[in-house]
């Protein structure tokens, strides 16, 4: 049976996409660049949402004999593009609030204003569903689309003050305001997605901090060789070489059931250990591992 959590996922990326198409259609028909740049928000939320759900659905697939670590990646290659995609936007959204600048469009405040508080509506209510999840994919998408309503709340008051005064020029200004606030996300998300593919160190994890704790249990001497790595964005993955003048098969597997269970405060779930004898220290040069 379908769990609460996957079902709200999908009911909100129905809700999301549905809306980010009437989003766009109203923002084309009221001439709204605030309205536009707000379809851009609901674009990133799509994402978030459908990486969350997909992160879930990987979850429960095995690895294959082609394909070790499943498919995995599969949420970093589709943020990589979302990034890649919002920027495009913002740049389009930016360039045609510069134009407006010189020659304002008229705007259908009323239009506008119907469409946000609808924007808002759908937004406060996928953030409902959402709310109190412990997956950490799921928190994501739930401050994505939180932080959404903010921008559906700034675009009605803009509709509200275009309807009683006439100024058009406030449109043009909050369009700038959200493309700014996209092209940064964008950005983050791009630099995030690249520094998985590119197999860095994770940004919230020390690696000395690692060392420090497998160095910290009983019987293990030294670390070195140490490769820390990420996955996806909530599996990272290490690989030690561990020295220990521990020669007792069952001790050694109680000293590694030790490490992988530390190295869960980082969300370490793969753990692959070498371990060598003082034997093999001699006739190795060993190294720590250069910053």
């Amino acid at each position: 049976m379908e769990n609460h959590i996957e079902k709200s996922l999908k009911i909100a990326i129905i809700l999301t996409f549905a809306f980010f198409i009437v989003e766009v259609v109203g923002a084309l028909v009221s001439g709204s660049l605030s309205l536009m740049g707000d379809a851009g928000h609901m674009f990133r939320d799509v994402f978030a949402l459908f990486i969350s759900l997909s992160a879930i659905k990987i979850a429960k697939k095995l690895p294959t004999k082609t394909k070790t670590f499943g498919y995995h990646r599969i949420e970093i290659l589709a943020a990589f593009l979302n990034g890649i995609f919002l920027i495009i936007i913002s740049v389009w959204i930016l360039l045609e609030a510069y134009q407006r600048f010189f020659t304002p469009n008229p705007i259908e405040s009323t239009v506008m204003f119907v469409v946000a508080f609808i924007g808002l509506v759908v937004n406060l209510y996928v953030a409902f569903k959402l709310h109190g999840s412990h997956d950490i994919n799921v928190k994501s998408a739930f401050l994505h689309v939180l932080t959404d309503t903010l921008s559906s709340v700034a675009v009605i008051f803009a509709s509200i003050w275009i309807l009683f005064t006439n100024q058009t020029i406030v449109d043009p200004i909050l369009g700038v305001a959200i493309a700014v606030f996209i092209l940064f996300s964008a950005t983050t998300i791009i630099k995030d997605s690249l520094r998985i593919l590119m197999e860095f160190t994770p940004k919230d994890i020390d690696i000395d901090d690692v060392i420090r704790e497998i160095e910290s249990v009983n019987g293990v001497l030294e670390t070195h060789n140490v490769h820390l790595w990420s996955l996806c964005s909530n599996i990272n993955i290490v690989d030690a070489h561990v020295f220990t003048q521990e020669t007792d098969m069952v001790k050694l597997e109680r000293i590694k059931k030790e490490i992988k269970e530390r190295l869960k405060k980082y969300n370490i779930k793969h753990a692959t250990l070498e371990f060598e004898c003082e034997k093999c220290m001699k006739n190795d040069k060993i190294s720590k591992l250069e910053h």
